[in-house]
């Protein structure tokens, strides 16, 4: 998966916790995406669980419950995940 993919997500991200998003054609051009590409990218991040809702009064997307991605590389989610492990075995 391309890295522009994730500067999408980021970037979708960012906009629709700033509530800056602006209507989805808007948002689509200045993502240099189709208006399908956006709506896959909202419909994916639904699935992920993201609460995102459509404010039609300030033509923006936002979250209804605070929150947002986050993809990065973290080696303490593997140094958190062996100590859990850990933690049950010796349990």
């Amino acid at each position: 998966m391309p890295k522009r993919y994730f500067d999408r997500l980021q970037t979708i991200d960012y906009l629709i916790r700033i509530k800056g998003t602006g209507k989805p054609a808007q948002l689509a051009k200045r993502l240099r995406i189709s208006e399908r590409t956006l709506y896959e990218f909202l419909k994916m991040m639904k699935e992920l669980g993201a609460p995102i809702e459509y404010d039609r009064y300030k033509e923006s997307y936002y979250y209804s419950e605070k929150g947002g991605f986050n993809v990065r590389f973290s080696k303490n989610l593997i140094a958190v995940s062996t100590m859990f492990l850990l933690f049950f075995l010796i349990w």
